[in-house]
């Protein structure tokens, strides 16, 4: 779609024109006719002393222009930046200037005249594209008319009718017709993706089997298992779909920018094939790009990056602002084949909802390329997305990105994201997101290989202290979390389609269907833990006074079945304990356990009714329970629960429900009315436990972060005003809550 002498030819766009000073405006400036070179006036000594009346050819010759030609260092170096960030600002210029000895009018006059041509180049070759299809039309039109003034009525001989034209010959042309709207409809998609042609020959290369293969773990599922989940044929979404969590509605853009215009969709696509062959390359490399950390993380070696990607999408321009580079790999054997993972990726409200934990919120902007032959290939979209970490202690991570997805000759699948901050003159940002993705490649029996990179350049100062260190080791939100999310889900997808019921599974569940109907149950209640625990701009954290660790929030709910009506009051804190997370998630899991720390249960005896495991941990799975407590309303209590563990955190994830609304859930029923409101707990990995003061015996672990948050319903007039008295109460309740948890988990053993 492009033309490569555009960037290839060092003299195409080495002089400027300087437009007159009535263009004021870039955008004014990008529609002017240009010339190569920067005219620069030469008038003759005594200019001043002339008239109008002063012309003719020694006029003329006085005025005449004298152009400047850019070095061929000059030319790169702004060529470089352009394919980087096509409209730098006044400091961005004038720091150019200054290393090239430009004068920053020359530069900004450059990149204006670099624009003008860039379209016009794109204008041109669409123009033949168009005029090529439109002579083909018209040349297959003209054949058919003298076929019909040539053919001839089989009984008489003369000039054969319309009307008396075979059925075959009607229906061919009708067919003709409609293949020829079928072609312009997808040259029209082409000619926003067409420039991907180029890269679609390109072998991954047999560096994706470096990798170590895990051994498969059977479900007793089959291939293709996503069902209601979601499968093929599933779409993406256009421009305003997005996903969202508790406190930010659906249609809410997550920061002031416009759908993309058409000005900018070309650099959109070429931005994003660049990124595509940048991920390749990254994704496929060893040492010394990669090297391993003490956490066996795959980190990104920034000066060789830097080396092999020399001022590219890659490049650090905010270095200077207090950003650093984040960059990690990691690959995994995940239970699910490529079209699906495909499909979760590239469809914004299944990819916000597997990713609950790492997505707080979600939404396609604008939709480029839907792709071709029925499914993602091809498919490039723009979006907004903020990333969290379970706590509110730890800012989102704001991202204004492309998404694009590509499968190769070789069978691999690519999906790749680059930022599009630098495109246009957008709110400031604290995260810059370079080339991310992975590559997806298919195993026998359903599986897939995954490799994923994770690459961005972020401000993290906002961080809490007792954070930081998580946040520094790539462990917050780098790619090994992202691919034990997406491993860890595929298990409760896998267990959920599960047609039998395991022999694993206990208590009162007597029916697949109810056994589906309380996954699906539990599945909502984590998505709106998740979405609710972290710091996303949807939500109005205060911090209590005195407490400078706890955070309030109140919502009202009003019509959503989903949840009691009334006015809900949040509260979360964040705390570090002295034991390792494996030992703080299976306290805080078990039943047994309970009673010391749950201030609801009332000291009362915690049973486990149903149990149903969801993957392969033995805490990974879906209980319910059942407080037996010293008077009947008590008795009549019941707690869903799901516990989840993986290699980068744990979960664990509660709510009380009616017993009424139980027993139909486990019987089949719709779950969707059964109204939550989840409280729990996020456990992550801290390794600085002995810089903190209080030193532990377990080898390589340095104690464990939780989360603590409750939603509890404080009135049930969704417009009444809360009160001092409940936010107090609540205040105590975590206080307390905290308390027992740090002795429960310091004094027993699990």
């Amino acid at each position: 779609m492009f033309n490569s002498d555009l960037y290839e030819n060092p003299n195409m766009f080495d002089m400027f024109q300087r437009p007159s000073d009535s263009d004021q405006t870039e955008r004014d400036d990008d529609n002017n006719d240009t010339k190569s070179g920067t005219e620069v006036d030469a008038p003759s000594a005594d200019d001043d002393n002339q008239g109008p009346a002063s012309s003719g050819p020694s006029r003329r010759r006085a005025k005449r222009k004298r152009y400047h030609r850019h070095t061929q260092r000059q030319i790169q170096e702004m060529e470089a930046l352009f394919k980087e960030c096509p409209h730098p600002d006044d400091k961005q210029r004038k720091q150019l200037s200054r290393e090239l000895g430009l004068d920053p009018l020359q530069v900004k006059f450059w990149f204006q005249n670099k624009r003008t041509q860039l379209k016009a180049q794109t204008e041109r070759h669409e123009n033949g594209l168009l005029k090529a299809e439109n002579e083909k039309l018209r040349a297959e039109n003209h054949r058919y008319k003298e076929a019909l003034n040539n053919a001839s009525c089989s009984t008489c001989g003369g000039p054969a009718a319309l009307g008396e034209m075979s059925f075959e010959e009607q229906h061919l042309r009708l067919e003709n017709a409609r293949l020829r709207e079928e072609v312009l409809e997808k040259k029209k998609i082409e000619r926003i993706s067409g420039v991907t042609a180029k890269y679609v020959g390109k072998p991954i290369g047999p560096s994706f089997s470096r990798f170590a293969d895990r051994a498969p773990i059977s479900f007793g599922t089959q291939p293709g298992f996503l069902g209601e989940y979601g499968g093929p044929g599933g779409a993406a979404g256009g421009p305003g779909v997005g996903a969202g969590g508790p406190g930010g509605g659906l249609g809410e853009v997550l920061r002031p920018v416009s759908v993309t215009n058409e000005a900018d969709k070309p650099l959109i696509v070429e931005l994003a094939v660049t990124a595509m062959e940048e991920l390749i390359r990254m994704a496929q490399s060893g040492e010394p790009l990669w090297v391993t950390d003490e956490n066996s993380i795959d980190v990104l070696n920034e000066n060789e990056y830097l080396r092999i990607f020399p001022r590219g999408i890659g490049s650090k321009p905010f270095a200077n602002l207090g950003f650093r580079s984040e960059a990690s790999r990691e690959a995994a054997v995940i239970i699910m084949n490529p079209v699906n993972l495909v499909e979760i990726l590239m469809d914004v409200n299944q990819w916000s909802t597997v990713f609950c934990g790492i997505v707080s919120r979600a939404m396609t902007l604008d939709v480029l390329s839907t792709g071709v032959a029925g499914n993602y290939n091809g498919a490039l979209q723009v979006m907004t997305a903020e990333f969290q970490l379970p706590s509110p202690l730890v800012p989102t991570r704001e991202n204004y990105f492309a998404r694009y997805c590509k499968r190769h000759h070789d069978g691999i699948w690519a999906v790749v994201d680059v930022s599009l901050d630098n495109l246009r003159h957008a709110p400031f940002t604290r995260c810059r997101r370079r080339p991310s993705g992975c590559l997806i490649q298919e195993l026998p029996n359903g599986y897939s290989k995954v490799i994923w990179v994770e690459n961005v350049e972020v401000d993290d100062r906002g961080v809490s202290d007792i954070y930081k260190t998580l946040v520094n080791t790539s462990l917050a939100f780098g790619a090994k979390r992202w691919v034990a999310t997406l491993d860890r889900q595929c298990e409760r997808l896998a267990s959920a389609m599960a047609n039998n019921i395991p022999a694993g599974d206990l208590g009162v569940l007597n029916s697949s269907d109810g056994r589906k109907s309380i996954l699906k149950l539990a599945e909502r209640m984590v998505n709106s833990f998740c979405t609710g625990v972290g710091a996303s701009t949807a939500h109005a954290w205060t911090t209590l006074t005195g407490s400078d660790e706890i955070r309030v929030m109140t919502r009202k709910s009003i019509v959503d079945p989903g949840r009691p009506p009334g006015i809900v009051l949040s509260a979360a804190t964040s705390f570090w304990v002295a034991v390792p997370p494996r030992k703080a998630f299976n306290i805080l899991r078990s039943e047994k356990f309970r009673s010391e720390w749950d201030i609801l249960s009332n000291g009362g005896v915690v049973d486990e009714m149903a149990h149903i495991a969801n993957g392969r941990d033995p805490g990974n799975c879906v209980s319910l329970l059942r407080v037996n407590g010293a008077n009947a309303s008590q008795s009549n209590m019941l707690i869903l629960q799901e516990s989840s563990n993986d290699a980068t955190g744990s979960y664990v994830i509660y709510a009380p429900v009616d017993f009424a609304a139980m027993n139909i859930v486990l019987n089949g029923g719709d779950p969707d009315y059964v109204a939550l409101l989840p409280s729990g707990f996020a456990i992550l990995p801290d390794r600085e436990g002995p810089n903190r003061g209080i030193g532990i015996t377990e080898i390589g672990s340095g104690g464990s972060l939780v989360t603590l948050a409750f939603q509890i319903l404080v009135d049930s007039a969704p417009n009444s005003k809360i009160s001092v008295g409940s936010v107090a109460t609540v205040n105590s309740l975590i206080k307390c809550t905290l308390e027992r948890i740090r002795t429960a988990v310091m004094c027993n053993d699990a």
